[in-house]
């Protein structure tokens, strides 16, 4: 599978599901920690391409780490991009924590069913949910799931907002408001 962005789908479909108990930059910062072996595997011509990264024992260190790193550097990014102090953000622990470990496991689950070199049970040998479903038929799981994933988020926000226009409607009374909207004590 080529790199991060088909793991990303997933994470798409949790956090749509999951809203606020789940990073989406946690769980991308996962991937791309995930990804530095084979990375680097392919630039050197050395090595195995999913060695020890690719292993659950691997994936729950580096979900630990993940989970450390990519609470703070997440902060941080959301807080620039939101034009914000990083100590404004807040991304929970057990969010980072979640996120991480669904990031890192997930991975290993995935690459697992296409990729021979993958022994996930290190130090055990053997990989048995290789071959489970086609490499293309993975690839158009992570992408349709990503796919719904985007859909079921903006719904959600699309009934968020609306309830919240409907409830602020509700809550204003007839002495506050005027018919055009303005207030009437104004």
């Amino acid at each position: 599978m080529p790199f991060t962005p088909y793991h990303m789908g997933p994470g798409l479909l949790i956090k749509s599901l999951l809203r606020g108990s789940f990073s989406l930059m946690v769980f991308g910062w996962t991937q791309m920690i995930m990804d530095i072996q084979p990375l680097v595997g392919l630039i050197t011509h050395h090595g195995k391409l999913h060695g020890f990264s690719h292993t659950y024992l691997g994936a729950t260190l580096i979900g630990a780490f993940s989970a450390i790193t990519g609470k703070y550097f997440s902060q941080i990014a959301l807080a620039a991009v939101l034009e914000k102090r990083w100590r404004e953000i807040e991304i929970l622990w057990s969010v980072a924590i979640v996120s991480a470990f669904v990031g890192s496991y997930s991975h290993v689950i995935i690459d697992s069913v296409v990729h021979g070199d993958m022994q996930p049970l290190y130090p055990f040998a053997g990989n048995g949910l290789l071959g489970l479903l086609s490499g293309r038929s993975v690839d158009r799981l992570c992408l349709y799931g990503g796919l719904l994933g985007a859909v079921l988020y903006f719904l959600v926000q699309v009934v968020i907002a609306r309830r919240t226009a409907a409830i602020k409607a509700i809550g204003e009374t007839p002495t506050t408001a005027s018919p055009l909207g303005e207030n009437a004590d104004d």
